[in-house]
């Protein structure tokens, strides 16, 4: 607090008073607003009172419980990549030896962004965007979040209109796209164990897929999408009428859902594996997928393909993490539940291959090739391989049901996590909808519906191309910029000895073990996280300059390329447009700016509700925040201590 010539001091009753009297004074011919409506922002000067600023914010929801908590971040984080994306790497890039830089990789990079993104949205209680007033200068981080997490929404529930489609295909007996069906005996009589490979074009899986889901045939690429598929039209819409319907009620809905979404993948998941387990041809297929090849080790791309699964599987850098912590109670132990669920999705990763390759195997026993011959990535391997190996088993009908309903709950959980980012942001921004129900649920509707429309493009006959085209680009090398500026700046900006000093200061009685290991996640949020993500970023501009991109035969044209890359960079460059702003909305000279735009507002510690620090703790006595805000400046402190005086 600041003295001036022997006057009151602002901290005593009588300055206290004088001060915010002039305050008040000063408000209203600087901002031209009624002081009542400002007295929040007002009282940050000297006040050392309860501070209005919490008085005034709207009370956010919190979890009915831990376990809600963990098992919403487990069903966000474990989704349809952990069946299909993770074994299909580690065949590709070595078998068992690929574990060795993925456990580097989640060590080094995705646990400390892990614990970073949790322990930001705990201790500001606020979504991707208002959680940077630790640090004005970096809000484009948080909209760059919003960006990304908008085109992962828009993709991805196009996956679950193609799991409802194949659901509900799946109680015909028999199956649609088995050899068993009158329409597929004259494609499986000319498909031999000897030309499987050159005919695999014309399998029952592929043309099911192909023809009766996708409508591929009637289009030529990116440039004719053609008609909407109605069938899938109708399957997306449900799709996000169930997501409305489960978050309308916001983490109270959701939360109480996860108890089932996250679980039964799990189930499913341990029957498979004990099922395939039996199977001719199994050991086979585990063989295949653990045989470790030490030379690829050298290889670039390993360690590339390692360090992007994690960051896929992790959902790292989207702000659904961050908003879902933003609901914890504000002495939630983050170190702990950072540790159980990069573990359990990691492990569920390295156990669901155990799943699909021992089915994988048979598959590749009975039609008489390797393992390597059945196996893709992609929509390819859960909607082509995966449906040709259920036909194959007994009771397919129920496999097929279970499976697909499986891969529904791990979508919907993911979507979970991605919506709640979309709308945690958007309500804190505008918390006047956070008051009111119904604005809240016409808000939730609106963007579901708008989300519909604009996923209709992706259901059309080529639509695939443009899935293709989101999914490559969304969470590439934008995503990683974004990660790599939130590191970078709360490390070097906010201060990573204060972040760290932050989650002491939530995990109140804090266990020796949790001290000792943050010494581990200062010195990778410092240097190594930032070098590995450097890396990362270079390999993948490395790869998209040199590699086209394609699906299946079709190579995506350049100007398509050219889209994709706009699309990424769009994300990206929220970062530099909303620092030119933070910056110009300061004054001074541009270092000057520089350093008030680094600095964390006044309502940054005080934002938490269950926090038991006092406002008056960590005001800042030269910024006020509220409508038509100003800096003031030294000469205006002095001017306004001189006019107390003078009244005295």
């Amino acid at each position: 607090m600041r003295k001036e010539g022997g006057k009151a001091t602002a901290g005593s009753p009588a300055g206290g008073d004088r001060a915010a009297a002039a305050q008040k004074e000063h408000a209203i011919t600087q901002n031209g607003h009624n002081p009542a409506h400002t007295a929040s922002h007002d009282q940050g000067f000297d006040s050392p009172g309860p501070g209005p600023i919490v008085a005034n914010t709207t009370p956010r929801e919190q979890w009915g419980g831990k376990y809600e908590f963990l098992l919403s971040c487990i069903g966000y984080c474990v989704g349809l990549g952990n069946v299909w994306r993770f074994p299909y790497l580690c065949y590709r890039n070595g078998g068992g030896v690929f574990l060795i830089p993925y456990f580097i990789m989640l060590f080094v990079a995705g646990v400390p962004l892990f614990l970073m993104e949790l322990s930001l949205g705990q201790y500001g209680a606020a979504g991707p965007i208002t959680v940077w007033k630790c640090c004005p200068l970096l809000k484009g981080i948080g909209i760059g979040m919003l960006c990304v997490s908008t085109l992962v929404c828009l993709y991805y529930n196009v996956i679950i209109a193609w799991t409802f489609y194949y659901l509900g295909s799946s109680f015909q007996s028999p199956l649609p796209w088995s050899c068993d069906a009158i329409a597929n005996a004259a494609v499986c009589s000319n498909n031999t164990a000897g030309n499987s490979s050159s005919g695999r074009a014309r399998t029952p899986t592929e043309i099911f897929w192909n023809e009766n889901v996708l409508g591929l045939v009637n289009s030529e690429g990116l440039h004719d999408p053609g008609p909407v598929r109605w069938p899938l039209a109708l399957c997306l819409l449900a799709a996000w009428i169930i997501i409305f319907l489960c978050m309308l009620k916001g983490i109270r809905s959701s939360g109480k859902v996860v108890y089932v979404t996250a679980t039964f993948p799990y189930f499913v998941l341990i029957v498979l594996i004990i099922r395939g387990a039996t199977l001719e041809g199994s050991l086979q297929g585990i063989a295949f997928y653990l045989t470790p090849d030490w030379a690829r080790l050298a290889s670039a791309q390993v360690w590339s393909d390692a360090a992007s699964q994690i960051f896929y599987s992790l959902g790292i850098g989207v702000g659904g993490l961050l908003s879902m912590a933003s609901y914890n109670k504000f002495d939630n132990n983050v170190i702990r539940d950072t540790i159980i669920i990069t573990t359990g999705n990691c492990c569920t990763s390295f156990f669901a291959g155990f799943a699909i390759f021992s089915i994988l195997g048979h598959m590749a026993w009975r039609k008489g090739v390797s393992v390597g011959e059945v196996a893709d990535t992609g929509p390819g391997l859960a909607f082509v391989a995966y449906p040709e190996a259920l036909a194959l088993l007994p009771g397919s009908v129920f496999w097929s049901i279970m499976f697909f309903l499986m891969l529904f709950m791990l979508g919907v959980d993911t979507l979970f996590g991605n919506m709640e980012g979309i709308t945690t942001a958007v309500l804190d921004e505008f918390p006047q909808l956070r008051q009111n129900n119904l604005h809240k649920s016409l808000f939730l509707g609106t963007l579901c519906f708008g989300f519909y429309l604009m996923g209709l493009l992706l259901v059309t006959e080529g639509g695939i191309y443009w899935f293709t085209l989101i999914d490559s680009f969304s969470t590439s090398f934008g995503l990683i910029i974004i990660t790599l500026f939130m590191c970078i700046g709360i490390s070097f900006f906010y201060g990573v000895n204060q972040f760290c000093q932050d989650i002491l200061d939530m995990i109140r009685h804090c266990p020796p073990w949790c001290s000792k290991v943050l010494i581990y996640f200062k010195a990778c949020w410092c240097f190594f996280t930032p070098f590995l993500l450097m890396f990362i970023l270079a390999f993948i501009f490395l790869e998209m300059y040199s590699t086209s991109l394609k699906y299946g035969s079709y190579v995506f044209p350049l100007w398509g390329k050219a889209l994709g890359v706009c699309m990424g960079a769009t994300c990206c460059l929220q970062i530099l447009i909303w620092a030119i702003v933070a910056i110009c909305k300061e004054t001074g000279t541009l270092k000057h700016r520089f350093q008030k735009a680094i600095r964390p507002l006044n309502s940054w510690r005080v934002n938490n509700l269950n926090s038991t620090i006092t406002p008056a703790e960590y005001m800042d006595s030269e910024r006020v925040e509220g409508p038509f805000t100003v800096t003031l400046t030294d000469l205006d402190f002095h001017a306004m201590t001189w006019d107390t005086g003078s009244q005295a």
